[in-house]
C-alpha cells in the first residue's frame, strides 16, 4: 500500500519515483486525499533533488489526466498552438492565433493572466470592450469551429492538478524547479488536444529564466516531454533583455498588435512582427501544411499583407463578445483621459543595457500588474519604450512615455524606469539577437 510519507522520503533521499507513485501523489493532491503539507513537502524534495526524464514525463501525464482532455477530431484541420514562458511586452499570441488560423490551422489557445512583471494574454484581450475569455468548453469548441481559433483561460475541468500544485509551489518558493515548470506548462497545453506545439522560451533581464543556459535546459525539457507525449514540439530561445516591441501594458500592447496586423509597423514594433512570423511559420511547417520553413514564411507574410489575419482577429472578437470596431480604430482601446509622462534620459550616450523586469514592475506598481492571480488590474496604464539597446540618446531626450492615473504614481514609476536604463559613452559592442537558438529534439 502506497503512503505519502514513504514517497516523500524516497524523493527527499534522492531516489527515483515510479509512475505509480507519481500518479498516486498527483491524484491524492487533486482530490485532497493527500494533505497540502505533504504535497508541499514532495514539491520541495523535487525542487532540491530534481527528476529524470521518465519521472518528468510521468508527472506531466498524471497532471494531464487529472482532468478532461479536449478532442477536436471533428474539426478537419491540424491542431497547433504556441506558448511563451512570458516576458515584458510579450504580446505575440494576439497576432499568432489569428495569423495561424488564416493560414489553415486550428488554434485552441488556453492562456493565462499576468503575474509579477510579466503580462498575460487574457488581460490584454480583456482590454477590448466586451471581450469574454471565460467560456464554457462548448462555447470554446463552437468558436474554434467557426473562426479557426479561440482564446480562453484554464477551466476547472482542464488539468485541475496544476491549479492545486501551482498554488502550493507559489506558497513554498518552489516555482523555479524545471520538472515542475515543464509539468505545469505541458499538462495545460496537452489538455487542449494539440498535435503541434511551438514554444517561445525567453531569456534575459525580463525573463523567468535570466541565464541562457537555464533557458536552454528548460527548452530541452519541454521539447522532450512534449514529443514523448505524442505532440510534435519545438522551442525557440528568444531575447528578453529589453521589452519586446514598444508597448508595455495591456491596452497599449493590444493596440500595437492590431496596428501590426493593419500593416502599421516601425522599427520599434518590428521585432514583434518578426517573431510572430517565425513562430507561426514553424507551427505551419511542423503541422505539415507546408514542406519548408521558407514556404511557410511566405504563406504567413501573405496572410498579413492581404489583411486575412486582421479579418480572422475581427471574427474572433465578434464571436467572443468584443467590440470589433477596434480593428478599424485601434485607439478605441485606449483611455484618452490618461496623461503621458515623458521619462527623460539624465545624460547623453548610448543605451547599453535595459533591466526589462524593472520596467515591467514599474508598470505593475501603477496598476498594470498583479501579485496574485485574483488581483484586479488597470488595463489602460503602461509604458511606451522609445529607446532600445544600441540607440543614442541626448540629455533630456525621451527614453519612453508612461501612462498612469496620478502624479504620485508617475513620480515613482518614472524613477524606476529611468534607473532600468544603463547609458554609456560608446556604442555597445554587440546587440542582442532576437532568436538565439532553435531546439527540436
Amino acid at each position: 500500500m502506497l503512503r505519502p510519507q514513504d514517497i516523500i522520503r524516497k524523493k527527499r533521499d534522492g531516489g527515483t519515483l515510479t509512475r505509480e507513485e507519481i500518479e498516486f501523489f498527483v491524484r491524492g493532491a487533486t482530490n485532497d486525499e493527500v494533505a497540502d503539507y505533504q504535497a508541499a513537502a514532495l514539491l520541495m524534495a523535487i525542487f532540491l533533488n530534481g527528476m529524470n526524464e521518465d519521472e518528468q514525463q510521468a508527472l506531466t501525464q498524471a497532471m494531464l489526466h487529472s482532468g478532461e482532455i479536449l478532442n477536436f477530431r471533428d474539426i478537419q484541420k491540424p491542431k497547433a498552438d504556441k506558448h511563451s514562458t512570458g516576458g515584458v511586452g510579450d504580446k505575440t499570441s494576439l497576432i499568432i492565433a489569428p495569423l495561424a488560423a488564416a493560414c489553415g490551422l486550428c488554434v485552441p489557445m488556453i492562456s493565462g493572466r499576468g503575474l509579477g512583471h510579466t503580462g498575460g494574454t487574457l488581460d490584454k484581450l480583456e482590454s477590448i470592450p466586451g471581450y469574454r475569455v471565460r467560456l464554457s468548453l462548448e462555447e470554446f469548441r463552437k468558436i474554434l469551429g467557426q473562426v479557426g481559433f479561440a482564446m480562453m483561460g484554464q477551466t476547472a475541468e482542464l488539468a485541475p492538478a496544476d491549479k492545486k500544485l501551482y498554488a502550493l509551489r507559489d506558497a513554498t518558493s518552489t516555482v523555479e524547479a524545471i520538472p515542475l515548470i515543464v509539468a505545469s506548462i505541458m499538462s495545460k497545453k496537452l489538455a487542449a488536444g494539440l498535435e503541434t506545439l511551438v514554444l517561445d522560451v525567453k531569456t534575459g533581464s525580463g525573463a523567468f529564466m535570466r541565464e541562457e543556459e537555464d533557458a536552454r535546459r528548460l527548452a530541452r525539457a519541454l521539447v522532450q516531454t512534449g514529443n514523448s507525449c505524442g505532440v510534435r514540439t519545438e522551442a525557440l530561445i528568444t531575447d528578453m533583455n529589453q521589452p519586446l516591441g514598444e508597448a508595455v501594458g495591456n491596452a497599449l500592447e493590444t493596440k500595437e498588435c492590431i496596428d501590426i496586423m493593419r500593416g502599421e509597423v516601425d522599427d520599434r514594433t518590428r521585432p514583434v512582427l518578426d517573431l510572430s512570423i517565425e513562430l507561426t511559420a514553424r507551427m505551419l511547417t511542423n503541422s505539415g501544411l507546408e514542406k519548408s520553413l521558407t514556404a511557410s514564411r511566405e504563406r504567413v507574410r501573405k496572410a498579413l499583407d492581404d489583411g486575412s489575419a486582421l479579418e480572422y482577429f475581427r471574427k474572433n472578437v465578434e464571436a467572443q463578445g468584443g467590440d470589433a470596431r477596434v480593428c478599424d480604430e485601434p485607439a478605441k482601446i485606449l483611455d484618452l483621459k490618461l496623461g503621458g509622462v515623458k521619462v527623460e534620459s539624465r545624460r547623453k550616450g548610448f543605451i547599453n543595457r535595459i533591466n526589462a523586469a524593472e520596467i515591467g514592475l514599474a508598470v505593475a506598481t501603477i496598476g498594470g500588474g498583479r501579485v496574485r492571480v485574483e488581483d484586479k488590474i488597470d488595463v489602460a496604464v503602461g509604458f511606451l519604450a522609445e529607446a532600445k539597446i544600441g540607440d543614442e540618446v541626448g540629455d533630456g531626450e525621451a527614453l519612453g512615455v508612461l501612462y498612469c492615473r496620478n502624479e504620485s504614481q508617475a513620480e515613482e514609476a518614472t524613477a524606476r524606469v529611468r534607473a532600468a536604463y544603463e547609458i554609456i559613452d560608446e556604442p555597445p559592442q554587440t546587440l542582442p539577437d532576437l532568436i538565439k537558438e532553435v531546439i527540436s529534439v
